[in-house]
């Protein structure tokens, strides 16, 4: 059923004389005469009666009356839910616990008239993830870009963050009391970060971190999420793995577990967002504008991989 034709027919009983609807819809009389006729044969009744003073709904128009103002108001719904600035603005995170999962609850914090829906589209990597961009499934969504020429056309990215990465062990690992270790400490060290899947941002990363500084880092091993992680670390006094500054992990008090920066240099993981060009959700321009106006961090002496310059 046309709704166009179904809202001309309600401005019409309201208004009492299709001049007036015509006038209201800001079309002409014709127009309004004809979408009525197109309804009326569509629906096979008269849903109007002519007057000396206008127009007057007929039994039928009168019983269809109520059902067209709920398709008119149901229209009006699903048009606004999609309507860019009435639907929330879809923003994907690899995780609820990572960095660009802070930084979207620092921009909720600075705008909070701006809707979220913050999703996670899984361990998709970053073509997945852009393709989900360029398909509009998300608006935007947060990666590390080592090919920047694989994304789609349409799909832009920005590089938003550098994050340090930490080092974290457990309380009788020999590097537990210290303030600050250096990538040179790393040497040998055995560091596990289960479930790095091949072909992804991440696992490049690695790759190239573990190049630079000749360290070893181990992926085998069972996949039974972040709690196994942090009991194994926990128990094993020469395990390790590293995790990044701002990512979110909480263990039991029995744990001790501990959190060592990296430094001199600092190793950062890069931090991009990806949005479609042709996007005009407003409340993406909104966290364009609040991610470009973070102050830049001071690296100092900091490493980052080749394909971040």
């Amino acid at each position: 059923m046309d709704v166009v034709a179904v809202r001309t027919f309600v401005a019409a009983a309201e208004a009492g004389q299709f001049q007036h609807a015509a006038g209201d819809l800001g079309v002409t009389q014709q127009a309004v005469s004809k979408r009525v006729g197109a309804l009326e044969a569509e629906l096979a009744v008269r849903l109007f009666a002519r007057t000396p003073r206008g127009v007057e709904l007929t039994v039928d128009g009168q019983a269809f009356l109520p059902h067209a103002r709920a398709l008119v108001r149901a229209a009006e719904r699903a048009e606004a839910s999609v309507r860019p600035g009435r639907r929330a603005l879809r923003v994907d995170v690899i995780s609820r616990q990572v960095a660009a999962a802070a930084l979207l609850r620092e921009f909720h914090a600075a705008q909070p008239a701006v809707e979220l829906d913050v999703v996670t589209l899984g361990g998709s990597d970053v073509r997945a993830a852009a393709r989900a961009v360029a398909a509009g499934t998300v608006d935007a969504t947060f990666r590390a870009v080592p090919h920047p020429d694989e994304l789609p056309e349409e799909v832009t990215t920005t590089r938003v963050l550098d994050e340090p990465h930490e080092l974290l062990c457990g309380p009788g690992h020999r590097f537990a009391t210290r303030r600050s270790v250096t990538p040179d400490d790393l040497v040998g060290l055995r560091l596990w970060i289960p479930g790095i899947a091949g072909g992804t941002e991440w696992a490049t990363y690695y790759a190239d971190l573990a190049a630079a500084f000749d360290l070893t880092i181990e992926t085998i091993g069972p996949r039974f999420g972040t709690d196994h992680l942090l009991d194994v670390l926990a128990e094993d006094p020469d395990l390790a793995t590293l995790v990044g500054a701002r990512t979110r992990i909480l263990w039991p008090d029995d744990h001790d577990l501990r959190r060592i920066p990296v430094r001199g240099p600092a190793l950062l993981y890069p931090h991009c967002l990806l949005w479609r060009s042709d996007d005009p959700h407003p409340g993406l321009a909104a966290l364009r504008d609040h991610l470009d106006r973070r102050p830049a961090p001071d690296d100092g002496d900091a490493w980052s991989p080749a394909w971040t310059r």
